[in-house]
């Protein structure tokens, strides 16, 4: 009879050996975990403080190669690498998988092992085990029911059997950990799936005209779903609510969404903090504008001159020209800077010659020109994210967690022997609270076994 052969390895064999002996324990190392994490917060951090999204020109300007920022950090720098959308590079999207792996394999290997290791138990049996635990006493005057009601009263789950008891509580406690890394894997699959399929745009619309979403920014690359196509938005008006001193105080946009016969399906008057939400986009009041202006010369019809922002360093102005003779060889310049409906009207040379509010006319190169209104335009910026409700629900979870956490987990042995009763108990947090509640309860068997010994003496 030829000998058995023994069964050869597969490659599988090996990638399983790998997995489990050199892999699980690197993305289960605490040093690891610290290490990803201060990572993700370091550039987490530097993409709240560089722009995210912004056109090359801003980069140029503000990250300059020479000077470069902190003698490296240029807008080559920060293209190359991607600071510019950190949020969507694949290697920040790399860091958040790896650290979602490491703390997946911590929660297998740490977590689970210690919370089954809290729900097993055994009895203690000899009176030598109680020596290794922080707290134990040897009482004489009590019994395992005295205690074992004790225990029950103070919310202990008790198990006995015959001289040996057992009780414990909190084992919340152990599960705490466990709620809290997966609050954080939840965390971390709704910033992937945000990151994937959310976008980010703006758009700057006159009061009374209708968009649809165009002005993308910044994008994922599986965004393309969550871009609106079927619906869009009318402003039907735009304005600016003024402190008594001239300052804005609000400035509110009502908004209709449109589906595609143009009826409406939805509508809301936003202002800061106070979006408007529809089928996962939402549209946030962020800026205003100077869009146009309405002017009538002598008797003519209203004409409309859309105005432009000037560059400038100071306070924001909107411009435009006004020709007064047909020719165009005369004419005016309006000023606009706010909508409380006041324009200046400068001259080709530059000079102020008249200041004109809504509903007044003035008197320029031969001509009547009366201000019929100033038009404004809202700034949206439109963001969409699939992965919000993952990551606030993830946050929920994560401060139950932290809560459940907290709770000790408590265990109290007890053994009946040759008329004394051996008691020990250990916690894994709350010690000097643990030895109080444990001491405060034996007292209080004690007292009672005592009292109850006296009452059952015979009176001489």
């Amino acid at each position: 009879m030829a000998p058995s052969e023994a069964p050869q390895p597969t490659p599988w064999d090996g990638m399983r050996d790998y997995f489990r002996q050199d892999l699980l324990p690197l993305l289960a190392d605490l040093r690891l975990a610290i290490v990803l994490l201060l990572a993700i917060a370091a550039f987490s951090i530097s993409g709240t403080v560089i722009e995210q999204g912004q056109t090359l020109e801003f980069y140029q300007t503000n990250y300059p190669a020479d000077p470069a920022l902190f003698g490296f950090l240029s807008w080559k720098v920060i293209l190359i690498i991607g600071l510019d959308h950190v949020y969507r590079t694949w290697w920040f999207l790399a860091l958040l998988i790896v650290f979602g792996a490491s703390l997946t394999a911590c929660t297998f290997t740490r977590q689970f092992p210690a919370l089954g290791a809290a729900q097993k138990w055994k009895y203690y049996t000899q009176p030598r085990q109680f020596q290794k635990l922080a707290l134990s006493a040897e009482l004489s005057e009590t019994d395992l029911a005295s205690l074992a009601n004790g225990l029950s009263q103070k919310r202990y789950r008790v198990f006995q059997e015959g001289n040996q008891l057992y009780g414990r509580k909190g084992i919340v406690g152990r599960i705490g950990p466990i709620v809290v890394h997966a609050s954080m894997l939840l965390i971390l699959a709704g910033a992937i799936l945000g990151a994937m399929t959310g976008f980010f745009a703006q758009e700057i619309v006159p009061s009374g005209e209708t968009f649809q979403i165009r002005n993308i920014f910044d994008a994922g690359p599986w965004a393309e779903a969550q871009i609106p196509k079927d619906w869009s938005v009318r402003v039907n008006r735009f304005w600016i609510d003024y402190t008594p001193e001239g300052n804005i105080d609000q400035f509110y946009s009502d908004l209709s969404v449109l589906d595609r016969a143009g009826d409406e399906i939805d509508r809301k008057t936003i202002f800061v903090n106070q979006p408007l939400r529809h089928r996962g986009v939402t549209l946030y009041q962020a800026d205003w504008g100077v869009a146009a202006v309405q002017v009538k010369l002598n008797n003519s019809p209203v004409l409309q001159l859309p105005m432009q922002q000037l560059e400038n360093d100071g306070p924001r102005f909107w411009g435009t020209w006004l020709p007064t003779k047909p020719d165009m060889s005369e004419g005016v310049t309006l000023l606009a800077s706010d909508l409380q409906g006041s324009v200046l009207i400068y001259d080709n040379a530059g000079q102020l010659i008249s200041t004109v509010r809504k509903g007044m006319a003035a008197e320029v190169n031969g001509v009547r020109l009366s201000l019929v209104d100033v038009v404004g335009s809202t700034g949206l910026q439109i963001k969409a994210d699939p992965g919000i409700p993952l990551v606030y629900g993830g946050f929920g979870l994560l401060m139950l967690g932290v809560i459940m956490s907290y709770v000790s987990h408590s265990q109290v042995w007890a053994l009946a022997q040759e008329g004394t009763v051996y008691v020990g108990g250990r916690t894994n947090r709350a010690q000097v609270a643990f030895e109080r509640e444990l001491l405060g309860l034996l007292e209080s068997v004690s007292a009672d076994s005592t009292r109850a010994e006296l009452a059952e003496a015979p009176v001489s």
